[in-house]
Parts: C-alpha cells; sequence; structure tokens
C-alpha cells in the first residue's frame, strides 16, 4: 500500500530535465477526438441549452483576453466556442510546472506555452513570434484572463497587452455572457499609440458582459447596451474613426463619414441620453461630438451585417 501511495507522489513532484521546452504544435485540437466527437457533443449542448457562438470569426493569429473569468465554467464554454468554430487556443504557464511528469505533458495537450521568465529565458512575446511563423495562415488563439483570478479585483493584468504589441498581432476579445447566453470573439481589436485610451475602450465594452458570477467581475457590471439602428450604429462607427484621429467631430463630418444624408438632432440626442455621446463646442461656434467610454464600448460590440453594422441582440 506505501508503495501506491509514494508511486503518485514521486511523479507529482518529480521535475524533468532542465532541457528548453517549445510550444506543442500538436494539441488536442487537432486530434479526431476534437474535430468530430467533442464538435458533436458541444453542438448538441449548446443547441438544448440555448447557447450561440458571436457572429465575429478572426482569421489568422491573435492575442485573445476572455472577460469577465469569475467561474470554472467560464474555460468550458470558451472551449467550446474554440472547437465549434476550429480555433486552436493555447495558454500561457510557468514551465516549471509543465516539466511535472504526466500533469505536465496532459498541460501541453490541451495547449499550455511552457514560458521561461528566468533572466536566461526567451520569454514570453519572442516564444511566441517564433512559433507563430511556423503557423501562418492558421487559427490560433493566445488566451489571456486579464482578471487573473476568479476573485474579485480591482484592475486588469496588461500583460496580454505587451504580447500583443511585442507580436505585432490583434486583440481578440472574447466574452462568456450568461444572459445572452453567448460565447466566443465579438472584436478584433487594433492597437492605437495610446495603452491606457485601449484598455479603457476594452474594459467599456466588458461592461455590458454578464458573468456566472457578476458581482466578482471587473470592471463591474453595469446593465445591458441599449438598444439602437442601424442609423445610430453608423453614427458610432463613424465617430469611432474620427475620434480616434482627431478627437471631435461636427456633425457634417459624421455624416460624411457614415455615408448619410442629413443628420437629425433627435438622433443626436438619443445617443447623448443612452450615454453614448457627449457634445461640445468647437471654436465656441460650432457644435462637435464625440463617443464616451461607454460609447467605445458599444462600438466593440457591432459586427457587420450586410452593408450595416448592428448590436447582437439588439
Amino acid at each position: 500500500m506505501l508503495l501506491f501511495k509514494i508511486i503518485p507522489y514521486f511523479l507529482c513532484t518529480t521535475i524533468m530535465p532542465t532541457k528548453n521546452l517549445r510550444i506543442r504544435e500538436k494539441t488536442i485540437f487537432d486530434g479526431v477526438f476534437s474535430k468530430y466527437i467533442l464538435k458533436f457533443l458541444f453542438s448538441l449542448w449548446f443547441k438544448m441549452a440555448g447557447w450561440k457562438l458571436c457572429k465575429v470569426t478572426p482569421e489568422g493569429a491573435g492575442i485573445t483576453i476572455a472577460a469577465p473569468h469569475t467561474s470554472n465554467w467560464d474555460f468550458v464554454y470558451a472551449l467550446g466556442a474554440a472547437i465549434l468554430q476550429d480555433v486552436k487556443i493555447y495558454f500561457s504557464i510557468k514551465d516549471s510546472i509543465c516539466r511535472v511528469p504526466i500533469l505536465g505533458r496532459w498541460l501541453m495537450f490541451l495547449g499550455a506555452m511552457p514560458i521561461d521568465r528566468s533572466p536566461t529565458g526567451s520569454g514570453q512575446v519572442d516564444q511566441i513570434k517564433q512559433f507563430i511563423e511556423t503557423q501562418k495562415g492558421k487559427r490560433v488563439f493566445f488566451l489571456f484572463t486579464p482578471e487573473g483570478t476568479r476573485g474579485g479585483v480591482a484592475k486588469w493584468k496588461t500583460g496580454f497587452y505587451h504580447v500583443a504589441q511585442g507580436c505585432g498581432l490583434p486583440i481578440f476579445l472574447a466574452k462568456v455572457d450568461y444572459l445572452s447566453k453567448e460565447t466566443g470573439v465579438f472584436h478584433i481589436f487594433k492597437l492605437t499609440e495610446s495603452k491606457d485610451d485601449d484598455i479603457q475602450a476594452m474594459q467599456a465594452s466588458y461592461k455590458s458582459v454578464y458573468g456566472k458570477y457578476p458581482t466578482k467581475q471587473f470592471p463591474p457590471y453595469q446593465g445591458r447596451m441599449p438598444k439602437i439602428g442601424d442609423k445610430e450604429a453608423a453614427i458610432i462607427r463613424a465617430l469611432y474613426t474620427i475620434n480616434s484621429i482627431k478627437g471631435v467631430a461636427t456633425k457634417m463630418e459624421i455624416s460624411a463619414k457614415a455615408k448619410m444624408g442629413e443628420i437629425s438632432s433627435n438622433m443626436f440626442d438619443f445617443l447623448i441620453e443612452k450615454g453614448l455621446v457627449e457634445q461640445g463646442f468647437l471654436d465656441r461656434s460650432e457644435i462637435t461630438y464625440r463617443l464616451t467610454l461607454a460609447g467605445k464600448g458599444c462600438y466593440l460590440h457591432l459586427y457587420s451585417k450586410g452593408n450595416s453594422f448592428a448590436l447582437p441582440n439588439g
């Protein structure tokens, strides 16, 4: 009996030789089990439980953040979305854990990226860069949870942003919304020159996502996004583009960018009332507009619908 207790302990505590560990190319996402059996099971489960996938389907590689993260079920729904959309997921983990026999091999089979954070290690950015060179054109998501834990936090960990910056990759914004029962990527975020503005915009988009335990999520849940029509969505999209260049926009500039005719003041009043747009003045004469943080968050949930843009469930 003693022998049976010692062997598992030995297997779980003995560290593998200190050779360089590499990200595994073949994972659970490549086998027949994932492509056929798990896909069938998740498809059946999602259909019976009323869950659906987000309408954005990114191509190629990207740094993916999943929020809010308040339950272990988040990973299950995210895994289901990845398998149903033929996406490979990788997640970073200390290389010392991946050196534990059996456990380490199993984690790497699931998509763990062994990261050597020692001074002599190649680092997360370099490892991902090298791996991407072998995966060009493939749908590979490098997954991060900015909250870092299922418990309550007061801020995001922003390591994912530096990895995206260093690798020259977009950030895929993913969610598991337990109110709308929707999971997957809802926006492909391209970095600007301002990290603070980017982080604030991304966080604003998650304020309308309902986690499993909303009291634990950060940023705090603030309710569903207001329902808007195609024209209002076009205004928000135009404002987001113009604001990123010059900060504010006049009604004429918005009309031209949105390819709309005369825009009624009622539309702007409606967007201002909903807290999505704020009004200012240019040279104390002409009225100007810009998106609020809530408006930027709303923009990140817009998806293509024919020649227009709309909100999910809107």
